[in-house]
Parts: structure tokens; sequence; C-alpha cells
């Protein structure tokens, strides 16, 4: 079977998948305990680094590279 992420939630007694999923006997399983919700004041404290590093990467001094730079890879 090919590793598969599903989202899931506890009801307080047991581990429900929130859409359904056939699971063979036995299936090897890991379980990720995520945390809440970020307080308000964090997630802004990381939305204010990210759109400072965006702003640096994308900044008026930065060069402009031409099409010819540009390469892309096709996987075979």
């Amino acid at each position: 079977m090919k590793t598969v992420t599903l989202t899931a939630h506890f009801n307080g007694e047991n581990i429900q998948l929130d859409e359904p999923f056939a699971l063979p006997a036995d299936a090897r399983l890991l379980v990720t305990i995520l945390p809440e919700s970020l307080p308000d004041a964090e997630r802004r404290e990381w939305y204010a680094l990210s759109k400072a590093g965006l702003a640096r990467a994308y900044s008026d001094d930065e060069p402009d590279y031409p099409a010819s730079l540009v390469r892309t890879h096709i996987a075979q």
C-alpha cells in the first residue's frame, strides 16, 4: 500500500477518520498530534517574518533573469 495522509480527529474516546477510507486489517499507521491553532500574536509574528523575507527576495534591486537562463526539468 502506498503512503497516504488522512485527516482525522479524536472524539474523546476514539480516533476517527474525517473521510471514509478502506484500511486493511493490521495496517501500520503513524499518528501525529497537531497543536491547537497558533495564538493570534504568534500568527502575526510568523506572517511579518514571511512578508519581510518575500520583500527581500522580490525587492526592486533584485536582478531580472532573462528567459534564456530559466530551465525546466521534466522527470522521465
